[in-house]
């Protein structure tokens, strides 16, 4: 790997990419033997270094055209090599969406070379408040000053912030009004604190981000976020992608258990064979999680399908209503059909290694926690009741909270 930046981000596909996952999964497994407390600070060196945060942009503007469906691809992937990795961008591959849609305008195109540099750019929305999530209500303030704005504000669940080298920080305006503004993720008055401790996904950074008095020029706010509904993208596609991180960490349960396995040297006097891996009983646990996985992979697959028919069109001649509300069902029902699924997997996974799989050297607890924690994102029974209202009564979608 040099350290110097390629001309575009590596071809789906591509043995350049191949190669640039597999060095990520290297990395973690390299991280995960140390104890696993050190962050994925060389993988994301990687990520910038390739301009992976560019395979969205079209190719005439320096990026790798990716299509959406191609995108969930390199999430599965990354996902399965060190599910962190992709939940880090998550924010920023949102943000490049909203860069290219319709209508466009200079605000928005002048953070692209940017994006086609290999920056990559966090978020700061939530916060720890008693506002309602997704209501567009902040403590987080952006004050006029003479020059612009003056962020101030405390700030959560700020994931990929602290490896980012932008924010996109959204805070209420005197009169109300929600507005973005972009930062520098190091600037002056902006202070990172890894506080994040959730029982999975260690190290996405989404703890607190605290803004004290941060300068903001007029042109780094993005106010088409107050766009009017009929034109404002839906965010199925922020919500699909913890699917696809749940997809490739089924792949490394599948992995892990196959593993797991062939490695077991002994088994019990009534085993149904006397050599585990030959066991019918533990080999059958192993094809239901292969089957997990696949079912689960081929449902983003799906969702993708609809997220790329939505982003086309509001990439070209504007957002679709018809197309972004099939896209977010789509995304729902991943979300609500695969989550049981992929747990009780997770669960299973120790069945076919006894009581020595569940040492912390193996760290085998991964995978279920990440996936808790990924899934514990907008509850799947609000997910399930609105899908059932839709069926039964041809109801509306919810205009905010994460649909």
């Amino acid at each position: 790997m040099t350290s110097t930046l390629r001309r575009t981000p590596p071809a789906h596909g591509s043995d350049e990419l191949r190669q640039l996952v597999s060095a990520i999964a290297e990395d973690a497994r390299r991280r995960r033997s140390d104890g696993g407390h050190e962050p994925p600070t060389t993988a994301i060196e990687l990520v910038k270094e390739h301009r992976l945060g560019a395979v969205r942009v079209p190719t005439q503007l320096g990026g790798a055209g990716y299509t959406l469906t191609q995108l969930f691809d390199l999430v599965i992937d990354l996902a399965e090599a060190d599910p962190d990795v992709p939940h880090i961008l998550r924010v920023h591959f949102a943000f490049v969406e909203d860069i290219l849609r319709v209508p466009s305008s200079e605000t928005k195109l002048k953070w692209l070379p940017h994006v086609v540099d290999g920056k990559l750019f966090g978020g700061a929305n939530s916060e720890l408040s008693s506002h309602n999530v997704g209501g567009g209500t902040f403590d987080t303030t952006l004050t006029p000053a003479d020059d612009g704005y003056v962020v101030d504000g405390v700030k959560f669940y700020s994931t990929g912030s602290i490896y980012s080298d932008f924010i996109r920080v959204s805070a209420n305006t005197p009169d109300g009004d929600v507005l973005s503004a972009i930062v520098e993720s190091y600037g002056p008055g902006v202070e990172h604190r890894d506080d994040w401790d959730g029982i999975g996904q260690r190290h996405t950074g989404s703890g607190t981000t605290v803004f004290s008095a941060v300068a903001v020029a007029e042109g780094d706010t993005l106010p088409f976020r107050n766009e009017p509904i009929e034109r404002r993208p839906r965010q199925a596609l922020v919500q699909l992608f913890l699917h696809a991180i749940a997809a490739g960490i089924l792949r490394s349960v599948t992995d892990d258990a196959a593993e797991l396995l062939r490695s077991r040297k002994r088994t019990f006097t009534y085993a149904a064979a006397e050599s585990p891996r030959h066991d019918p009983q533990l080999l059958e646990v192993v094809g239901r999680l292969s089957s997990v996985a696949f079912v689960v992979e081929s449902a983003v697959a799906a969702a993708a399908s609809a997220q790329d028919l939505a982003a086309d069109a509001a990439r070209t001649t504007g957002v679709d209503r018809t197309l972004e509300e099939r896209a977010s069902i789509a995304a729902a029902k991943t979300k609500v059909a695969v989550e049981e699924l992929a747990l009780s997997a997770a669960g299973r996974l120790f069945e076919v290694g006894g009581a020595s799989a569940t040492r912390q050297g193996r760290a085998l607890d991964v995978h279920w926690r990440n996936l808790r924690t990924l899934f514990s994102h907008n509850p799947t029974s609000y997910k399930a009741r609105v899908l059932g209202d839709i069926v039964v009564n041809d109801a509306e979608l919810p205009e905010a909270g994460f649909f």
